[in-house]
């Protein structure tokens, strides 16, 4: 037989299996994943979708800056509770570097121009987890929206803009993160197969969307508690995106409070290959959150008060973080890194059943070797960003 060895796949493959410490790690963080989720989730009307493996980074450079009882609450919030903040840091710095070349993403911690760093810290978290630390001049409000908005913007190749607006002239820290994924199923949808279909926002508004379809064999599976369909769709580059589509009769967000990290790894156990016809629209998501109260609830308080114990930030009494920003831009449609991509559609005998993604859902990326969770969110109307 020609071709390659497989040595260099094996080899691969066993690099990539994740020890022990990294699965408790993986499981933890997509317990915060989850938890985030359904608080976010919670709180608005609209379409959701956040990029936990960023946020949780962001929040991980900013818990190596806390010591005592901030530093410890602050790992209970992200469910890291009794780990060495150094091999929380040594995972999040793999993540960043096996994240999938088609998801750009920064994080950024922005003290005011008079707070004190220490350059150990500094160093820690550029070299490690990439982050950017840059003072900022508070008292000038404009300009440091402005630079924080033009930094956003270089981590995400020009996609996300304005992650800021109005800054309080006596902000101590912000913390910021941001995301942009270009979601490229493999193999692709067919653009030539896309056609106008409707879309049910609820039972009195429906909106015409474009639907893509492809006829393949994928990986299927029902939750009959919660009387919810599931459906793997593999992306580049290992990742896969897993649509929760609750029956007719079922609303979505009672589905989305039972979205844990355990439920998650149930549904993706469960899934068994199929033949299908699948439609699911194409959409284009950009939210941006404010996350100060919702981390609140999940039990982050402390950096937010004026006693924080930010040693590695004490050179100004009264340094506290003011407030976590989060953009997130994701768009799913026909994209393909395949130049000779197109076919869209395998034949069968006979038509298979169709699967028509046209209620709103829920969808949760992933990495399907490490079970990282690399994007959550919800679609309730996908004609609207």
């Amino acid at each position: 037989m020609s071709g390659s060895s497989p040595f260099p796949l094996l080899l691969l493959l066993l690099v990539s299996i994740s020890s022990s410490e990294d699965l408790d790690l993986v499981r933890r963080n997509s317990d915060f994943a989850a938890r985030l989720f359904r608080s976010v989730a919670s709180r608005s009307d609209d379409n959701v979708f956040l990029s936990p493996l960023t946020l949780s980074a962001a929040l991980t450079a900013l818990a190596s800056a806390t010591t005592g009882s901030t530093h410890e609450q602050l790992l209970k919030g992200l469910g890291l509770s009794g780990l060495d903040v150094s091999t929380v840091t040594d995972f999040f710095q793999n993540l960043q570097n096996s994240k999938p070349a088609h998801l750009l993403s920064g994080l950024g911690l922005f003290p005011d121009q008079h707070v004190q760093l220490q350059s150990s810290y500094v160093d820690l978290v550029q070299n490690k987890l990439g982050a950017t630390v840059q003072k900022v001049v508070y008292s000038e409000p404009q300009e440091a929206a402005d630079l924080i908005n033009r930094w956003a913007q270089y981590q995400t190749g020009d996609q996300v803009k304005d992650i800021v607006t109005d800054l309080d002239s006596q902000t101590p820290l912000l913390l910021a993160s941001v995301a942009s994924y270009q979601g490229r199923f493999q193999p692709a949808f067919n653009a030539s197969l896309t056609q106008e279909e409707r879309f049910y926002v609820d039972r009195y508004h429906v909106v015409m969307t474009s639907m893509m379809f492809r006829a393949d064999k994928f990986f299927l599976a029902y939750d009959r508690a919660l009387k919810t369909g599931l459906l793997k769709l593999p992306m580049t580059e290992g990742a896969a995106m897993l649509v929760v589509f609750p029956d007719a009769d079922v609303d979505v967000t009672v589905v989305e409070e039972q979205v844990t990290s355990e439920k998650i790894q149930t549904w993706i156990q469960q899934l068994k290959k199929t033949k299908l016809e699948v439609q699911l629209p194409r959409f284009l998501l950009e939210r941006s959150y404010t996350l100060k109260n919702i981390l609140m609830d999940l039990e982050v308080t402390q950096v937010f008060q004026e006693d924080a114990d930010l040693t590695n930030m004490s050179g100004t009494k009264g340094t506290r973080l003011t407030q976590v920003f989060h953009k997130s831009l994701l768009s799913v449609d026909e994209s393909s890194d395949d130049i000779t991509a197109g076919g869209g559609a395998t034949a069968f005998s006979s038509p298979p059943p169709r699967l028509t993604i046209n209620r709103p859902f829920i969808f949760i990326i992933y990495q399907q070797i490490s079970g990282n969770i690399l994007g959550m969110g919800r679609v309730l109307d996908p004609s609207r960003k």
